[in-house]
């Protein structure tokens, strides 16, 4: 990723957590010496946003930040990922939005590498959703495909994706459908989330170009999709609702396009990384 796309997220966290000086380091760390530290795996997975960590040093200045790791890399625990060298205050002040920042997303790069691996060798892709922290999103969805996941949009700008409250308040898919198809830019697709097989006949019929079964049971999902397949091959089958690392292998087997997972973002667990002076 580019600078310009972490720069202010980065220079919001070292404000928020600065807001005039570092106490603590300032009053007990002479300004003028110098350490050498290191950035250390406390766990297996999959590592991201490592050149948003060095950025952080970079912005606050003096360090040397080695990486001896890449984006998508696999390391195990007590892997050195990183060697520091310079002001010992410049470290101390950005260890923690350093560490932030990197084991969030390597958290959601690993959990998404888990996640791909359980459908792997069928023809289901993992995707994220829009479940992200606010202000975050960008670094969050490019954590998933850094651990081999997919984007679904990014914003509601990106794509249509008629919801259940859309279809209630517009009075049924079909007319949903055709109220938006006259409006939106011929590039844009139309996803419909769908509730019962009823809905799903609709949707067929009403052109949808990606179909949505949210939350339905493993017995009527083969249904639904079998009708759709056979009815309209373009059409693109996502599963959502009740999908969790347990049984996403029995969702995946179906055979629909994608299954997409908030999970992957709203709730990932940060991957385990300390810095240490040397």
């Amino acid at each position: 990723m580019d600078n310009f796309m972490y720069d202010d997220i980065i220079l919001t966290a070292l404000k928020e957590d600065i807001t005039s000086r570092d106490i603590t380091t300032d009053y007990i760390i002479p300004p003028k010496q110098e350490s050498a530290a290191y950035l250390e795996a406390k766990a297996d997975g999959i590592i991201c946003g490592i050149d948003i960590a060095a950025r952080v040093f970079e912005l606050l200045g003096g360090i040397e930040f080695v990486s001896k790791i890449k984006d998508g890399d696999r390391v195990k625990q007590k892997d050195i990922i990183a060697e520091l060298k310079g002001n010992t205050r410049v470290i101390l002040k950005g260890e923690r939005t350093a560490l932030n920042i990197l084991q969030h997303l390597s958290g959601i790069a690993t959990k998404s590498a888990e996640c791909a691996a359980l459908v792997s060798g069928t023809r289901t892709v993992i995707c994220d959703t829009r479940k992200t922290l606010p202000g975050l999103r960008a670094l969050q969805k490019y954590a998933v495909t850094v651990g081999g996941g997919r984007n679904h949009r990014y914003n509601l700008s990106d794509a249509v994706l008629i919801k259940d409250n859309h279809i209630d308040a517009a009075g049924g898919i079909d007319k949903a459908i055709a109220t938006v198809r006259g409006k939106i830019p011929h590039t844009a697709k139309i996803e419909t989330e769908t509730r019962n097989f009823a809905e799903v006949k609709t949707a067929v019929s009403s052109g949808a170009d990606i179909i949505m079964l949210d939350n339905f049971s493993l017995d009527d999902i083969p249904v639904a999709i079998s009708y759709i397949r056979k009815t309209d091959p373009r059409i693109l089958i996502e599963l959502s609702g009740g999908i969790t690392e347990s049984n996403l292998r029995d969702y995946a087997k179906f055979g629909a396009d994608i299954i997409s997972l908030g999970a992957l973002t709203h709730s990932v667990t940060a991957f385990d990384i300390s810095l240490k002076f040397a």
